[in-house]
């Protein structure tokens, strides 16, 4: 023997609680078990709840897609309007400028004669 490990009574294990209560080597009773459980899950759903709606969302708007692009190719060609219209503008006043200058020197020799 050495001398370090002393040799004494064994120790005995205590009997179990009543009523399945959880002990430090024990066990959980059955109510205990499932309203941990059902915690855990309650849990879990209150955290992934918005992932799963997301992805809900996403399985069922496969024709929202077509509909948004429909939406977006509309707004192209209204784009496309909005520029063209603004080149006409920016036409336009080139005109009207040419035309004022035209006006304004036809003018000015009137008013060196008098």
């Amino acid at each position: 023997m050495t001398p370090f490990l002393a040799q004494g009574p064994d120790v005995p294990v205590p009997p179990p609680l009543p009523g399945g209560h959880m002990t430090v080597g024990g066990t959980l009773s059955d109510a205990t078990a499932v309203i941990i459980v059902l915690a855990v899950l309650g849990t879990a759903l209150v955290m992934l709840w918005p992932l799963i709606r997301a992805f809900a969302r996403r399985l069922e708007g496969g024709g929202a897609a077509a509909e948004l692009q429909a939406e977006v190719d509309a707004l192209r060609g209204r784009l496309e309007q909005v520029e063209q219209g603004q080149a006409r503008l920016a036409d336009m006043e080139e005109r009207l400028d040419f035309a004022e200058r035209m006006l304004a020197q036809s003018r000015e020799p009137d008013r060196l004669q008098r």
